[in-house]
């Protein structure tokens, strides 16, 4: 087995040779297949029958890292090959533009270029622009890309104030109603009848969603949801509407299914008419989306109402090794309910690796620095930092992990941040790289470079590409990492192209735009379980795991629950070799050390039991395996006593209240003047460093030290927030501005 981040030697091109290619990775840029059989080489026999059935409804059952997409890729390929299939006939369907970008990508790499492959909402959207004139007439509405200002006004028009939580609650209970059909008067027996726990009176939610609608109509604007719902009733009431897009598009294949909601399931019927060539994907083990109104029973239902179709289980797991294998096997053993009653018990194809580690930390701060200390070591050993991921459950979460990455420089980025290809330095790198394949022959600095790699190279050193990146790990960095990952790519482009020119180059990122198939940017990726869906990396850190988090505590019934357990499922196969699953005692160093392990890792984590009432994990070796940390070994920082505030004496239990050592209530004898020199010198190093102004100190911080005007270093290390690294590195220059005087700015900002 090769080294982790390291490539694997290439297997055998087909099933016959005893080996299949792997199912979630390819060549970047590999030829088409010479003909329609040659579409088949590589895939196992469970995908080849997916690949062959293009007739007559077919359901596809896919286990995570099984190759789901491959194998639908290669369908529509076949069949578009083979010439049964007219590409324009094909709507291919997923639930998210980088899924559909990528499938695009897949089938053009086929020679299956002109399939369409969408989002609903992109595809309805289409749809709707086209036919509005002839269904509706006049313009089309506006369509917003947030709802949440609109329901704040809707709120103010009902005098209900709302706060910041209770307004995104709000918003999402209106999200809900409308993809399972639900209007204002019916929203309270419905948001009864599906067991949801309505964020404010449910009476109080109708009156503002009704408003809501009241309002867009005024405005002329609609949402993501109407464009599905007017889609669904021009095609309702229209006919010869519906007739038209259905002489379109004979054919349909539906990407995760189990995410279906009740009103794109209504759509996808409207799409079809009395045709059954619809093929659909998916795993009702990874549905973790029910709470916007997805359900699994779509799927589940599919064989009851298609007797006739075809049914392909795929369970071979190309992604992950039998460990991590066995840990996802074991998680849905003890699962209960209709999706796990369904579960696919997944066979590893790959060769053996180390067992999940699982660490316990005494509290969040000392499991983020834990974590970003075991990932420099990897880094160091080779890693790409692109190939490690730390995955936890929610938002809130990521601040203190892109501190802790920051304080051991670490690079790194944030899942659903801005586009690749929207970022300013991309764009202006394509615009030069534009002008150099068009006028390059007249330019000076492309006389030196020899191929495709150097002239790319010799660009993009003018937009800030350097041969070694950037210290730190902020903006500076992050545009540095954006234009590597152009010149990787052109180093790929053109090893797998002979010959190819900057013009090729050009034509292929515009390709990749369309598609938004971005390349790949060098740095730990930071998600949310929810947000990772679809992704994996070699190594991953899954955060955070304890009872109160994972499940999380407004998970209340059995259904939400078992969620839960299904979105660790999602988390823990997201690795292909290298897997850690932490948590922490407490919250905050201090704290009361009243946490547990989540219940989820009972019986499968070393020393635990099963939980009571729950089935035994099945496959070989048990459910005691995995790997913990020796009580000596695990990193633990010193006990402190209670933090409490230095006003009122009350103990601390809030990050923000103990950084201040104070309640946020409890009056402040802050120098402002002090905080304001402060915060001055706190800009110069991030930007001497590159990076953000929170990654040299936070405010919360500066404030705390403005409040306590230390004198020594020790009183300086005693606040919060100062750890033993700032203190070496910004202590002198902290204390001497909390003693008056000036400090002269060197290179190093010291």
């Amino acid at each position: 087995m090769p080294a982790c981040g390291q490539p694997a030697q290439p297997s055998p091109a087909t099933w016959q040779h005893g080996h299949v290619t792997a199912a979630t990775h390819s060549t970047l840029f590999p030829q088409a297949p010479d003909t329609a059989d040659a579409v088949l080489d590589g895939l196992d026999p469970e995908q080849r029958e997916v690949a062959t059935a293009l007739h007559g409804p077919v359901c596809v059952l896919a286990g995570a890292g099984t190759g789901k997409t491959r194998a639908i890729t290669h369908r529509i390929a076949y069949g578009v090959r083979a010439g049964i299939l007219q590409p324009s006939s094909v709507l291919a369907v997923t639930f998210t533009n980088r899924a559909a970008g990528e499938m695009r990508g897949r089938l053009r790499q086929l020679g299956a270029a002109g399939v369409q492959a969408r989002t609903f909402h992109s595809a309805a959207l289409r749809q709707l622009q086209y036919f509005w004139p002839k269904a509706i007439g006049g313009s089309m509405p506006r369509l917003v890309d947030r709802k949440i200002q609109l329901v704040a006004d809707a709120a103010a028009a009902c005098r209900i104030r709302l706060d910041r939580n209770e307004l995104r609650d709000v918003t999402a209970e209106i999200e809900w109603s409308k993809v399972t059909q639900t209007v204002p008067a019916d929203y309270a027996p419905a948001a009864a009848k599906a067991g949801r726990e309505a964020p404010r009176d449910p009476a109080e939610i109708a009156q503002i969603y009704n408003v809501y609608e009241d309002l867009k109509r005024d405005r002329s604007v609609m949402d993501f949801e109407d464009v599905l719902l007017l889609t669904v009733a021009i095609l309702q009431d229209r006919h010869d509407i519906a007739d038209q897009v259905r002489s379109q598009y004979q054919h349909f294949v539906v990407d995760e299914y189990q995410d279906v909601s009740p009103l794109q399931q209504r759509l996808l019927e409207l799409w079809l008419g009395e045709r059954d060539n619809l093929c659909v994907v998916g795993d009702a083990s990874q549905t973790i989306y029910s709470f916007t109104g997805a359900t699994p029973d779509h799927l589940l239902d599919f064989r009851t109402r298609h007797p006739g179709a075809t049914v392909v289980k795929l369970v071979r797991d190309y992604r992950s090794t039998p460990q991590v294998v066995h840990l996802a096997n074991g998680l849905l053993a003890q699962a209960s309910g209709r999706a796990a009653d369904h579960r696919l018990e997944l066979i590893s194809q790959r060769d053996a690796g180390p067992e999940p580690v699982y660490t316990e930390y005494t509290d969040e701060p000392a499991e983020a620095e834990g974590a970003a200390r075991r990932i420099r070591e990897l880094m160091v050993s080779g890693v790409p930092a692109s190939e490690i991921a730390i995955l936890f459950r929610t938002n809130s979460q990521s601040e203190s992990y892109e501190q802790a990455l920051a304080d051991a420089g670490v690079p790194y980025q944030l899942r659903g941040a801005e586009r690749f290809f929207d970022r300013p330095e991309v764009r202006k790198a394509g615009i030069a790289l534009r002008g150099a394949a068009r006028f390059g022959g007249n330019d000076t600095l492309l006389d030196d470079a020899v191929d495709l790699p150097s002239q790319v190279r010799a660009v993009l050193s003018g937009e800030g590409w350097t041969t070694e990146p950037p210290a730190g790990s902020g903006a500076v960095r992050e545009r540095w990492e954006s234009l590597a990952a152009l010149v990787n790519l052109a180093q790929d482009f053109a090893a797998a192209k002979t010959g190819a020119t900057l013009a090729d180059l050009v034509a292929e990122l515009d390709e990749r735009a369309n598609a938004q198939h971005a390349p790949t940017v060098q740095g730990v990726t930071l998600a949310s379980l929810h947000s990772a869906k679809g992704l994996e990396w070699d190594v991953v850190f899954l955060v955070g795991v304890a009872e109160g988090m994972m499940p999380i505590t407004y998970a209340k019934t059995d259904e939400q629950v078992e969620e839960e357990r299904r979105l660790l499922y999602v988390g823990v196969t997201r690795a292909r070799r290298h897997l850690h699953v932490s948590w922490a005692l407490t919250r905050a160093p201090g704290g009361r050390a009243n946490r547990r392990p989540s219940r989820f890792l009972d019986g499968l984590r070393p020393g635990s039991t099963a939980t009571v009432g729950r089935a035994a994990a099945r496959g070989s070796g048990g459910v005691e395996r995995g790997f913990t940390s020796r009580p000596d070994a695990t990193p633990r920082r010193t006990q402190r006593s209670p933090a409490r505030c230095r006003v009122c004496g009350r103990t601390l239990t809030d990050a923000g209240e103990m950084k201040l050592m104070r309640c946020e209530d409890c009056p402040s004898d802050m120098d402002e003047g002090l905080y304001e020199r402060l915060r001055e010198w706190r800009g110069v190093q991030a930007r001497l460093s590159g990076q953000p102004d929170f990654c040299v100190f936070t405010d919360k911080t500066l404030m705390a030290i403005a409040e306590t005007e230390p004198t020594t270093p020790d009183e300086l290390a005693r606040i919060p927030g100062v750890l033993k690294r700032k203190l070496d590195r910004y202590g002198d220059d902290v204390l001497a501005i909390c003693a008056g005087q000036e400090l002269e700015q060197g290179p190093d900002g010291e």
